[in-house]
Protein backbone atom coordinates (compact mmCIF):
# COMPACT_ATOMS: atom_id res chain seq x y z
CA UNK A 1 0.00 0.00 0.00
CA UNK A 2 1.40 3.38 -1.04
CA UNK A 3 1.63 6.06 1.65
CA UNK A 4 0.30 9.01 -0.35
CA UNK A 5 1.62 11.52 2.18
CA UNK A 6 5.14 10.54 1.14
CA UNK A 7 4.49 11.67 -2.44
CA UNK A 8 5.41 15.29 -3.12
CA UNK A 9 2.29 15.79 -5.22
CA UNK A 10 0.07 14.69 -2.33
CA UNK A 11 1.90 16.41 0.54
CA UNK A 12 0.53 19.44 2.40
CA UNK A 13 2.15 22.75 1.56
CA UNK A 14 3.14 24.61 4.75
CA UNK A 15 3.11 27.93 2.89
CA UNK A 16 -0.56 27.66 1.97
CA UNK A 17 -2.08 26.23 5.14
CA UNK A 18 -4.01 29.48 5.66
CA UNK A 19 -5.08 29.89 2.04
CA UNK A 20 -8.72 30.26 3.08
CA UNK A 21 -7.82 33.33 5.13
CA UNK A 22 -6.02 35.14 2.30
CA UNK A 23 -7.50 37.93 0.21
CA UNK A 24 -7.56 37.66 -3.62
CA UNK A 25 -4.23 39.47 -4.09
CA UNK A 26 -2.52 37.30 -1.49
CA UNK A 27 -3.85 34.16 -3.19
CA UNK A 28 -2.55 35.35 -6.56
CA UNK A 29 0.83 36.24 -5.03
CA UNK A 30 1.33 32.90 -3.27
CA UNK A 31 0.30 30.94 -6.37
CA UNK A 32 2.69 32.99 -8.47
CA UNK A 33 5.53 32.31 -6.03
CA UNK A 34 4.73 28.62 -5.96
CA UNK A 35 4.72 28.47 -9.75
CA UNK A 36 8.30 29.72 -9.76
CA UNK A 37 9.23 26.33 -8.29
CA UNK A 38 7.88 24.71 -11.45
CA UNK A 39 10.44 26.49 -13.61
CA UNK A 40 13.22 25.37 -11.27
CA UNK A 41 11.96 21.80 -11.18
CA UNK A 42 11.74 21.56 -14.96
CA UNK A 43 15.21 23.08 -15.33
CA UNK A 44 16.67 20.22 -13.29
CA UNK A 45 15.34 17.60 -15.72
CA UNK A 46 16.35 19.28 -18.98
CA UNK A 47 18.86 16.49 -19.84
CA UNK A 48 16.07 13.91 -19.68
CA UNK A 49 13.76 16.16 -21.70
CA UNK A 50 16.49 16.45 -24.34
CA UNK A 51 16.66 12.65 -24.58
CA UNK A 52 12.90 12.52 -25.14
CA UNK A 53 13.21 15.19 -27.83
CA UNK A 54 15.89 13.13 -29.59
CA UNK A 55 13.78 9.97 -29.59
CA UNK A 56 10.67 11.90 -30.66
CA UNK A 57 12.58 13.53 -33.51
CA UNK A 58 13.74 10.12 -34.70
CA UNK A 59 10.16 8.86 -34.66
CA UNK A 60 8.75 11.76 -36.66
CA UNK A 61 11.65 11.73 -39.13
CA UNK A 62 11.01 8.04 -39.83
CA UNK A 63 7.34 8.65 -40.56
CA UNK A 64 6.19 7.27 -37.21
CA UNK A 65 4.34 9.02 -34.38
CA UNK A 66 4.61 10.55 -30.96
CA UNK A 67 1.90 8.98 -28.80
CA UNK A 68 0.94 10.54 -25.47
CA UNK A 69 -0.86 8.34 -22.95
CA UNK A 70 -2.40 9.71 -19.75
CA UNK A 71 -5.42 10.07 -17.50
CA UNK A 72 -7.23 13.03 -15.95
CA UNK A 73 -5.40 16.34 -16.19
CA UNK A 74 -2.28 14.63 -17.53
CA UNK A 75 -4.27 12.95 -20.29
CA UNK A 76 -5.99 16.20 -21.24
CA UNK A 77 -2.64 17.96 -21.51
CA UNK A 78 -1.36 15.25 -23.83
CA UNK A 79 -4.43 15.54 -26.04
CA UNK A 80 -4.12 19.34 -26.09
CA UNK A 81 -0.50 19.20 -27.20
CA UNK A 82 -1.32 16.63 -29.86
CA UNK A 83 -4.19 18.57 -31.44
CA UNK A 84 -2.18 21.81 -31.47
CA UNK A 85 0.65 20.31 -33.56
CA UNK A 86 -1.17 20.20 -36.94
CA UNK A 87 -2.07 23.92 -37.08
CA UNK A 88 1.29 24.92 -35.60
CA UNK A 89 3.62 22.73 -37.64
CA UNK A 90 1.55 21.70 -40.65
CA UNK A 91 1.67 17.98 -39.83
CA UNK A 92 -1.22 15.53 -40.04
CA UNK A 93 -3.40 14.72 -37.06
CA UNK A 94 -1.86 11.23 -37.05
CA UNK A 95 1.66 12.54 -36.39
CA UNK A 96 1.12 13.32 -32.70
CA UNK A 97 -1.62 11.35 -30.98
CA UNK A 98 -3.12 11.79 -27.52
CA UNK A 99 -4.71 8.83 -25.75
CA UNK A 100 -6.69 9.32 -22.56
CA UNK A 101 -8.12 6.80 -20.11
CA UNK A 102 -11.85 6.67 -20.74
CA UNK A 103 -11.61 7.87 -24.32
CA UNK A 104 -12.58 11.20 -25.86
CA UNK A 105 -15.58 11.68 -23.57
CA UNK A 106 -13.24 11.73 -20.56
CA UNK A 107 -11.76 14.99 -21.84
CA UNK A 108 -14.83 16.90 -20.68
CA UNK A 109 -16.26 14.51 -18.09
CA UNK A 110 -14.25 12.37 -15.68
CA UNK A 111 -14.34 8.63 -16.43
CA UNK A 112 -14.06 7.16 -12.95
CA UNK A 113 -12.05 3.97 -12.72
CA UNK A 114 -10.79 3.92 -16.32
CA UNK A 115 -7.26 4.80 -15.24
CA UNK A 116 -7.10 1.88 -12.80
CA UNK A 117 -6.83 -0.79 -15.48
CA UNK A 118 -3.40 -1.44 -16.98
CA UNK A 119 -4.92 -3.52 -19.77
CA UNK A 120 -6.89 -0.51 -21.02
CA UNK A 121 -3.64 1.28 -21.79
CA UNK A 122 -2.39 -1.67 -23.79
CA UNK A 123 -5.73 -2.03 -25.57
CA UNK A 124 -5.75 1.63 -26.63
CA UNK A 125 -2.28 1.31 -28.17
CA UNK A 126 -3.32 -1.84 -30.01
CA UNK A 127 -6.45 -0.07 -31.25
CA UNK A 128 -4.40 2.66 -32.97
CA UNK A 129 -1.92 0.09 -34.32
CA UNK A 130 1.07 1.23 -32.30
CA UNK A 131 4.30 0.01 -33.91
CA UNK A 132 7.90 -0.18 -32.82
CA UNK A 133 8.90 3.00 -34.64
CA UNK A 134 6.50 5.10 -32.55
CA UNK A 135 7.64 7.08 -29.50
CA UNK A 136 5.29 6.50 -26.56
CA UNK A 137 5.21 9.03 -23.72
CA UNK A 138 3.27 8.26 -20.54
CA UNK A 139 1.96 11.06 -18.33
CA UNK A 140 0.83 10.79 -14.71
CA UNK A 141 1.27 13.59 -12.20
CA UNK A 142 1.60 11.21 -9.26
CA UNK A 143 3.47 8.68 -11.38
CA UNK A 144 1.40 5.68 -10.34
CA UNK A 145 -1.44 5.32 -12.87
CA UNK A 146 -2.00 1.68 -13.99
CA UNK A 147 -3.44 2.74 -17.38
CA UNK A 148 -0.19 4.52 -18.19
CA UNK A 149 2.01 1.70 -16.90
CA UNK A 150 0.11 -0.80 -19.01
CA UNK A 151 0.63 1.31 -22.11
CA UNK A 152 4.33 1.78 -21.43
CA UNK A 153 4.85 -1.93 -20.83
CA UNK A 154 3.12 -2.85 -24.07
CA UNK A 155 5.03 -0.21 -26.02
CA UNK A 156 8.34 -1.50 -24.68
CA UNK A 157 7.35 -5.09 -25.47
CA UNK A 158 6.99 -4.30 -29.17
CA UNK A 159 10.22 -2.29 -29.33
CA UNK A 160 9.05 1.32 -28.96
CA UNK A 161 11.17 3.95 -27.29
CA UNK A 162 9.35 5.22 -24.20
CA UNK A 163 9.39 8.12 -21.76
CA UNK A 164 7.46 8.84 -18.58
CA UNK A 165 6.58 12.28 -17.20
CA UNK A 166 5.69 12.36 -13.50
CA UNK A 167 6.02 14.92 -10.72
CA UNK A 168 7.36 12.60 -8.04
CA UNK A 169 10.91 11.28 -7.96
CA UNK A 170 11.41 7.51 -8.42
CA UNK A 171 7.89 7.18 -9.78
CA UNK A 172 6.24 3.91 -10.72
CA UNK A 173 5.73 4.93 -14.33
CA UNK A 174 9.36 6.03 -14.45
CA UNK A 175 10.34 2.44 -13.69
CA UNK A 176 8.35 1.33 -16.73
CA UNK A 177 10.00 3.72 -19.21
CA UNK A 178 13.33 4.11 -20.96
CA UNK A 179 13.45 7.82 -20.03
CA UNK A 180 12.09 9.10 -16.70
CA UNK A 181 11.31 12.83 -16.57
CA UNK A 182 10.50 13.65 -12.94
CA UNK A 183 10.57 17.35 -11.97
CA UNK A 184 10.23 18.18 -8.28
CA UNK A 185 7.82 21.13 -8.07
CA UNK A 186 7.09 20.90 -4.35
CA UNK A 187 3.62 20.35 -2.82
CA UNK A 188 0.56 21.82 -4.50
CA UNK A 189 -1.12 25.03 -3.31
CA UNK A 190 -4.25 22.93 -2.80
CA UNK A 191 -3.25 19.57 -1.34
CA UNK A 192 -3.24 16.92 -4.05
CA UNK A 193 -4.62 19.22 -6.76
CA UNK A 194 -2.20 18.24 -9.50
CA UNK A 195 -4.00 20.35 -12.10
CA UNK A 196 -1.94 23.19 -10.63
CA UNK A 197 1.88 22.97 -10.44
CA UNK A 198 2.15 19.42 -11.73
CA UNK A 199 -0.08 20.27 -14.68
CA UNK A 200 1.94 23.40 -15.42
CA UNK A 201 5.18 21.41 -15.34
CA UNK A 202 3.82 18.73 -17.64
CA UNK A 203 2.56 21.33 -20.13
CA UNK A 204 5.99 22.99 -20.19
CA UNK A 205 7.67 19.65 -20.83
CA UNK A 206 5.24 18.68 -23.58
CA UNK A 207 5.80 22.06 -25.24
CA UNK A 208 9.54 21.35 -25.28
CA UNK A 209 9.21 17.81 -26.60
CA UNK A 210 6.79 18.52 -29.44
CA UNK A 211 8.45 21.79 -30.45
CA UNK A 212 11.94 20.30 -30.26
CA UNK A 213 10.93 17.27 -32.31
CA UNK A 214 9.20 19.31 -34.99
CA UNK A 215 12.05 21.79 -35.30
CA UNK A 216 14.48 18.88 -35.41
CA UNK A 217 12.56 17.51 -38.40
CA UNK A 218 12.59 20.85 -40.18
CA UNK A 219 8.91 21.63 -39.60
Amino acid sequence: MIDLSRLTTEARNPRTMDLDEMNPLQIAEIMNREDSNVVKGVHEVLPEIAKAIERSTEAIASGARIIYVGAGTSGRLGVMDAVECPPTFGVSYETVVGLMAGGENAFIKAAEGAEDHAEYGQDDLIRIHCRKEDMVIGLAASGRTPYVMGALDYAASIGCHTAAIACNKHSKIGEHAEIAIEPDNGPEVLTGSTRLKAGTAQKMILNMISTGAMVGCGK
